[in-house]
């Protein structure tokens, strides 16, 4: 099993951050790669088990099933249904923690999941950086960051 980790420093308090990104539909707006987004059967975006159904930028397209959603530890946990990618048994995780000092989010993307083993390094390398990085430097510069 291979595991990608990535973790930001977000300038903004983590509520405010959380109310962003608790959205499991809300990947457009706040993510640069991701075109457009819809929630399968008409069911809520915080509905555990709901399926999110996404464009990305250069027209693949993505099934994520929503499966924990915690307002207390801000946090979500998915995994991929259907991925251009050639992943199996993909689980991914989104933390939100408040740091006290300066009153800032540290923001942790963490998934584990099955590929062959030529492919690790460059899909380790395309998700830590393309999507889990990508997306929180986009979501940094959102609230005011570099």
């Amino acid at each position: 099993m291979t595991r990608v980790y990535v973790s930001s420093v977000i300038p903004a308090p983590a509520a405010s951050v959380w109310r962003r990104v608790r959205d499991f539909n809300a990947l457009p707006d706040w993510t640069p790669f991701v075109a457009e987004s819809r929630i399968e059967q008409n069911l809520p975006s915080d509905k555990v088990g709901c399926i999110r159904n996404f464009v990305l930028s250069d027209g693949g397209r993505i099934r994520e099933q929503l499966l924990a959603l915690s307002d207390y530890d801000m946090s979500c946990t998915y995994s991929i249904l259907e991925s251009p990618m050639g992943v199996e048994n993909y689980v991914a995780k989104l933390t939100l923690t408040p740091v006290t000092d300066g009153n800032v989010t540290f923001a942790q993307w963490q998934a584990d999941f099955d590929c062959p083993p030529e492919r690790e390094q460059a899909l380790t390398e395309q998700i830590g950086r393309n999507v889990f990085q990508a997306a929180f430097t986009a979501l940094g510069k959102s609230f005011g960051g570099r």
